[in-house]
């Protein structure tokens, strides 16, 4: 699993606005990013009466078929655009940050979208835009029925802002969960299941070569359109963080609820990772080891791994190469 993170400039949001926009755009996927040049070519011009609004959108992708609008088939920016299309009586063209494959999830993909609010009373008649909050809570309602999808941010920002073209950095995640038992149905189509033993330091080493500037010309696939394989890789980790869903075995509940210091110190666990000698680790440990009996009905845990990649932009199927 993945996600991708444009970081936006404050200088580029209108100053009505919060003047900052942490890391937002979370998915799995890949996508071809144009030349330096070719971002000089957005359109900076915009109809009097439109409102230009940055969206962050999260989704479970496993029931779309891809980001992109595709005829006859179910697509995040086709969802996006008949929402908007109930909302405001009109259609609209929405531009995402990254494009994700069929069955990525996104966590915060970020889109750009002109609206024009006209009066429903006096057909003809431009009114002052909507508020984002407004924006959000109405997209929101229409997409209710999909189940799978929704806003999750909305900001106002000028005509020129360019959601894909601005963003500033991009960051991925894909879950790992390591052990010989099955998957769980609560992880299906959530994490990649490795039943073999994998060697956490081993992947931390390897990671760090590809770390920095580099030709990644056999990492991309064959139809990447990009006219340089050059990208700078920022980061390539892999932790060890605790497994979700999680919940509290007896034992857990015994020793971290005798009193409140405990509580805080296993929750904070619970945010951070999984330190050596924890509570989560001990038991897991224990547990996959000898066949050790933990009770009917009780599963045994897999270690889970997460890895993370982060850079400005990345080549055609590049991370699916790593």
């Amino acid at each position: 699993m993945t996600e991708v993170n444009p970081k936006v400039s404050p200088e580029e949001l209108s100053n009505e606005r919060p003047s900052k926009i942490s890391k937002t755009l979370q998915e799995e996927g890949d996508f071809c990013e144009e030349e330096e040049e070719e971002k000089e070519a957005v359109d900076k011009s915009m109809k009097p009466g439109l409102q230009r609004y940055l969206v962050a959108v999260e989704y479970i992708g496993t029931r779309f078929c891809g980001s992109q609008q595709q005829l006859n088939h179910r697509t995040v920016v086709g969802v996006l655009q008949e929402a908007f299309h109930k909302f405001i009586g009109q259609p609209v063209t929405i531009c995402l940050s990254s494009r994700t494959d069929a069955g990525v999830h996104a966590l915060s993909n970020v889109c750009h979208v002109d609206v024009e609010r006209v009066s429903k009373r006096k057909p003809g008649e431009v009114l002052p835009p909507h508020e984002p909050a407004v924006v959000r809570k109405a997209v929101n309602h229409f997409l209710q029925k999909e189940g799978d999808i929704m806003l999750t941010d909305v900001r106002s920002v000028p005509g020129d802002f360019h959601a894909r073209f601005k963003a500033q950095e991009r960051m991925y995640f894909y879950r790992l969960l390591n052990g010989p038992e099955l998957l769980s149905i609560f992880e299906k189509d959530r994490a990649w299941h490795v039943s073999e033993e994998l060697d956490l330091v081993a992947m931390q080493e390897a990671c760090k070569v590809l770390v920095g500037h580099h030709d990644f010309s056999s990492f991309r696939a064959s139809g990447c359109q990009s006219k340089s394989p050059f990208r700078t890789l920022e980061e390539l980790s892999v932790l060890e963080m605790v497994s979700t869903p999680h919940f509290p075995s007896i034992t857990e509940r015994e020793q971290n609820g005798s009193n409140e210091e405990g509580q805080d110190s296993f929750c904070s666990k619970c945010k951070t990772g999984l330190p050596t000698g924890s509570i989560s680790n001990d038991i897991m440990a224990g547990d996959s080891k000898n066949g050790a009996d933990l009770g009917f009905g009780i599963r045994r845990r897999h270690r889970c791994y997460v890895i993370t990649a982060r850079s400005r932009s990345f080549l055609y199927h590049q991370l699916k190469e790593y």
